[in-house]
């Protein structure tokens, strides 16, 4: 088997969101097409054809996927074979799942980059019908792109959508062929991060558990407090219990436990799945739950309460 390590350059999306154009106009450019034999995955049909004699390089071979289904590492090891690929361009239906694509991938494939694409002018609306697979396409994407925007749209709407599942990824708005802009739309935190203990509300908890994972060592040294549940066992340590709250950032097939091992010399005092309000410090240091380093919560003190008014945490 060929260990060569394989870049994959991958843009996602809906129709008529100008994802084969922008492959179009990237395999057009030396830069980018400089004579590696590149093997470009289509899994859908748009208004816009790929025009090939104008590629910077004669050496891609263009293969097209009609069913999710097909994705597979055998296909995918088999198309990289036959096209001698050294590098992988995909344009990512906007109906299929990417866990099917990265659960699939051949070892030897690395994504490099992930953009995303959309039309301004219908994704609030797409965002509200079809939820999940919105947020699939953006819960991992580096950069997105809203086209056919003009200037009397509002860009806080599709800035909230973003935000709620990619606290990371550029935001490019683009008015025209050579009009973009960048989002500089500051989203301050709930809360204060300089009091002496931060106090969590019950409604900004998916927020601060999102925070503090993109910026951990923000919190290091910091004294926090909010309502979660205390989980016991599992590997834990007599002194140790998790804590946190069951998290849905899209829908409800997505919902997932965001917590973290805190230490306590009463924690066999704790009731499984009960409601506490803790105080505690974020501390950095190794734990075997973990199996790393990573942030534990020092207990100052723990209070058990009833739970909160919605107890699935959310992003709005």
């Amino acid at each position: 088997m060929n260990s060569k390590e394989i870049p994959v350059y991958l843009f996602t999306g809906f129709l008529d969101a100008g994802k084969t154009t922008f492959i179009q106009e990237t395999l057009e450019d030396p830069n980018f097409n400089d004579g590696q034999k590149t093997l470009l995955i289509v899994t859908e049909e748009g208004e816009v054809e790929y025009r090939p004699l104008r590629f910077a390089s004669s050496n891609v071979k263009i293969m097209t996927l009609d069913e999710e289904e097909d994705l597979t590492e055998k296909w995918m090891t088999n198309a990289a074979a036959l096209s001698n690929a050294e590098k992988v361009v995909i344009e990512y239906n906007g109906m299929w799942v990417l866990d099917q694509l990265y659960n699939n991938l051949p070892e030897n494939w690395t994504v490099y980059q992930e953009m995303t694409f959309a039309d301004a002018r219908n994704f609030v609306s797409y965002n509200e019908n079809m939820r999940q697979l919105v947020y699939d396409k953006i819960k991992s994407t580096e950069s997105i792109v809203f086209k056919h925007m003009t200037h009397d749209m509002d860009q806080m709407p599709l800035h909230k959508i973003i935000r709620q599942a990619n606290r990371r990824c550029d935001i490019i708005y683009e008015y025209g062929p050579n009009e973009i802009e960048l989002d500089n739309i500051e989203d301050p935190l709930p809360f204060d991060m300089n009091a002496k203990i931060i106090e969590i509300k019950d409604q900004d908890y998916a927020m601060w558990y999102a925070d503090m994972n993109d910026n951990e060592p923000n919190y290091y040294g910091k004294t926090v407090r909010f309502k979660g549940r205390t989980l016991l066992g599992g590997g834990l340590k007599a002194d140790e219990f998790v804590i946190g709250r069951h998290i849905m950032t899209c829908c409800v097939q997505d919902i997932q436990f965001g917590g973290l091992v805190a230490k306590w010399p009463k924690s066999s005092e704790l009731d499984h799945g009960g409601w506490v309000i803790m105080t505690a410090e974020i501390v950095r240091e190794y734990n075997d739950m973990y199996e790393a380093i990573g942030p534990v919560f020092h207990v100052k003190e723990v209070t058990k309460c009833d739970p909160p008014e919605e107890e699935v945490a959310t992003f709005y």
